[in-house]
């Protein structure tokens, strides 16, 4: 089996840097990246400035930076892992379909074109990225949208682990919690293999997900199922994911796992001395981030004219250099509690963090998001967009052995 890889929603190149660093011989046959009601793609423009642009089976180069909506998944080269970290939106179905397919998703929400991909490329192992909420989402029908995304993967003869992973856990610079999925089609030797092992034993010890990220201990398994009728599962499933899990013929179990620690990367290893000064917050400006960073109560009124006290508690301010940072956000540097302040090693002044420091936060190389002459703000943007690079090539180091054993 070839190591080919198809990346859908590819930012600036996370997966593929995390595979490559391996350097066993992964090949991006094919990618994608656009950003809605941008008129300069950047992200594009970034990726293709480091690994170069991917031809389809036309020949063009240019469907890359299109809408994925737009593309033709025939025209994808074929790959045998497909790779993305796709927007958590709303899963709901919009309606039934006359076609063999039965369903068509909701305008816009992007499961849907890694759902048509599959359909018309059947890759033999997945590895797809969202936020931690994406396992209780929506808020009142818990665990429907996770559910889809399960029935859809089902449907399609694959069967799924999952984990949430937060990453200073194992060995980052950052607490970023992140979903990851772990797709395999059962004509595979690796589900062969799987098909004698229990759920306690691929969650604990002998999944692909246990074995990239050791598990400590194991609570209670509970189990459900998802509908074949994936319209069904839409108007009516509702679980409580855990953050570990798997799924086999339908059927699911999951439980909530506690992480074997490894050392974490602190925020002060990640930080450069003697920065730019337009970094740097003094005057009115420091008074507002104090402010922001800030316990409040504050009182308000609905709009039904009840009143009632906004609070919320401090924000540690600045961020200690003796922990990883924080979980950072497309709107890092901008004035707003999530972003970084920091204490620069060199002039201790407090300020802003820098974009190369945003990038070693998610394991990049410095300057990487520098390439093509990005603007400052959306280096920011798009490292709040990306994964956490060495996460990557911890799933890799696994895949590398499945695959060889294909």
């Amino acid at each position: 089996m070839k190591k080919t890889v198809c990346e859908l929603f590819a930012g600036v190149g996370g997966f593929r840097l995390g595979l490559e660093r391996l350097n066993s011989g992964w090949e991006t046959v094919w990618f994608s990246q656009w950003e809605p009601g941008k008129k300069v793609q950047w992200a594009h423009d970034c990726y293709v400035a480091h690994f170069g642009d991917s031809k389809d089976l036309n020949g063009e180069t240019s469907t890359t930076g299109n809408d994925i909506g737009t593309v033709d998944k025939k025209t994808i080269p074929d790959h045998n892992l497909l790779v993305g970290g796709f927007p958590c939106q709303d899963y709901s179905v919009a309606h039934t379909l006359a076609s063999s397919r039965g369903i068509e998703g909701k305008k816009g929400v992007l499961w849907w074109q890694i759902r048509d991909t599959l359909i018309a490329k059947g890759a033999s192992f997945c590895i797809f990225e969202n936020v931690d909420r994406l396992l209780k989402s929506p808020a009142k029908q818990r665990g429907r949208d996770f559910g889809i995304i399960l029935a859809c993967l089902n449907e399609l003869g694959y069967a799924v682990e999952w984990r949430v992973v937060n990453a200073a856990l194992y060995g980052a610079a950052q607490r970023r919690r992140r979903t990851f999925i772990f797709a395999y089609k059962d004509t595979t030797k690796y589900s062969a293999e799987m098909k004698y092992k229990t759920p306690e034993q691929i969650i604990e010890t002998d999944g692909f997900m246990a074995k990239a990220f050791p598990v400590k201990s194991l609570g209670e398994i509970t189990s459900t199922s998802v509908d074949e009728d994936i319209v069904k599962v839409s108007d009516e499933f509702k679980f409580s994911f855990e953050n570990a899990g798997f799924m086999r013929n339908g059927e699911v179990f999951t439980t909530r796992i506690t992480e074997e620690e490894e050392d974490a990367v602190l925020l002060g290893k990640v930080l450069q001395s003697d920065v730019d000064e337009h970094y740097y917050l003094s005057g009115d400006v420091l008074s507002k981030w104090e402010y922001l960073k800030g316990a409040k109560k504050i009182p308000r009124t609905s709009a039904n004219g009840h009143e009632y006290i906004f609070s919320e508690g401090p924000v540690a301010f600045p961020d200690p250099w003796d922990r990883p940072g924080r979980t950072m956000l497309t709107s890092e540097s901008t004035l707003n509690r999530s972003s970084h302040v920091v204490e620069d090693p060199g002039t201790h002044r407090l300020r802003l963090i820098t974009p190369v420091e945003a990038e070693r936060l998610q394991g990049f190389d410095d300057n990487w998001t520098a390439l093509g002459g990005m603007p400052e703000r959306m280096r920011y943007f798009c490292m709040g967009n990306a994964l956490v690079v060495p996460m990557i090539t911890k799933m890799g180091n696994q895949l590398d052995q499945i695959i060889e054993n294909e």
